[in-house]
């Protein structure tokens, strides 16, 4: 009996823990692809994937943020892109670096503020709001630099800062990835600041009747989520040296997808940082290992969807598992 319960009582925290469908879902697929490829299972390739996720995984915490709120940003992929250009082209002019990447920074919070105040003071979803300011920056991104790519050619002391100062074979990103999801997990968890952002998405009811300024706590999260977007664009350059008119194009659909197999609903009120850092390494999974295993490129798009599909189903078979428990 004593037994029982201590397995009953396991599989019940395990289930009711939003990040749990993702965590299964990692673990399978990172078993899949270990077989499937012996060079997916290599510290290199390994290292290579926290690269990509790195950039991904940092807009994923903002936009997390937001959609706990209950609100959405599908711009992030235009500021990501923007800040990169915007960075370079400051640098290049022989302004100090971290004075571009302050600049940049600035730009990116700007661009969400906008996003925060048009959603809230006209009362337009932020699916259109957002859907609008990126065609809004794509289309002068492109208008201005006729789609040509820029080189950076500024100091290299925040390219080394973000990107470029490899230990190891580990970069800076992967650093500032971990510290910011640390940082933001504990914002949300164990902060006053984190319990208002659950309000403000679980209802508006609730959060009033705590004293919450709902609008406020909106108003940040935008913020928040295009400032984290302009700096993975800022990491992106770093990494690259080159800014491109098309980097992020398609982005802010996959940082949503890792926010959701993460755990986070997309009604708000709940979710988890740690669920939107496991989501945007399994996206990054995915996209290596089919390209690892020779399937075509068009499959990752496909092999999302059924991930982003199923993982409801996961949480679900974790409830069967109990059951015997």
């Amino acid at each position: 009996m004593e037994k029982y319960s201590i397995g009953h009582s396991f599989f019940l925290r395990i289930r009711t823990y939003p990040a749990v469908g993702v965590l299964i879902a990692w673990l399978v697929i990172f078993g899949i692809f270990s077989v499937m490829g012996r060079q997916f299972f290599t510290l290199s390739n390994l290292v290579g994937i926290f690269t990509i996720v790195s950039e991904l995984g940092i807009m994923a915490i903002g936009v997390a943020f937001l959609i706990i709120s209950r609100e959405f940003d599908l711009s992030v992929g235009a500021v990501y892109a923007a800040s990169a250009f915007i960075f370079g082209l400051l640098a290049n002019t022989g302004l100090p670096s971290p004075l571009a990447l302050v600049i940049t920074l600035i730009f990116a919070s700007l661009i969400g503020f906008v996003n925060g105040m048009i959603t809230l003071r006209t009362r337009i979803p932020s699916f259109i709001t957002t859907l609008g300011m990126m065609m809004i920056l794509r289309g002068v991104l492109l208008a201005i630099t006729k789609g040509v790519t820029i080189s950076y050619e500024g100091d290299a002391i925040v390219p080394t800062i973000l990107a470029r100062g490899i230990a190891y074979g580990f970069r800076p990103s992967h650093f500032w990835f971990i510290a910011l999801t640390l940082l933001f997990i504990f914002i949300l968890n164990r902060t006053r600041y984190g319990n208002w952002v659950f309000a403000v998405g679980g209802g508006r009811e609730a959060a009033r009747s705590m004293g919450v300024d709902i609008n406020k706590v909106k108003l940040i999260n935008f913020t928040i989520s295009a400032l984290l977007a302009g700096l993975a664009g800022c990491i992106v350059i770093s990494r690259f040296l080159i800014a491109n008119p098309a980097f992020g194009a398609g982005s802010e659909l996959e940082v949503i997808t890792a926010v959701v197999i993460g755990g986070t609903l997309l009604t708000g009120g709940y979710g988890t940082i740690l669920g939107a850092f496991l989501g945007a390494f399994l996206v990054g999974m995915i996209r290596t290992g089919l390209l690892l295993s020779g399937a075509p490129g068009y499959w990752y798009q496909a092999f999302i969807g059924i991930v982003l599909t199923l993982q409801r189903y996961l949480r679900i078979l974790v409830q069967y598992v109990e059951q015997f428990l």
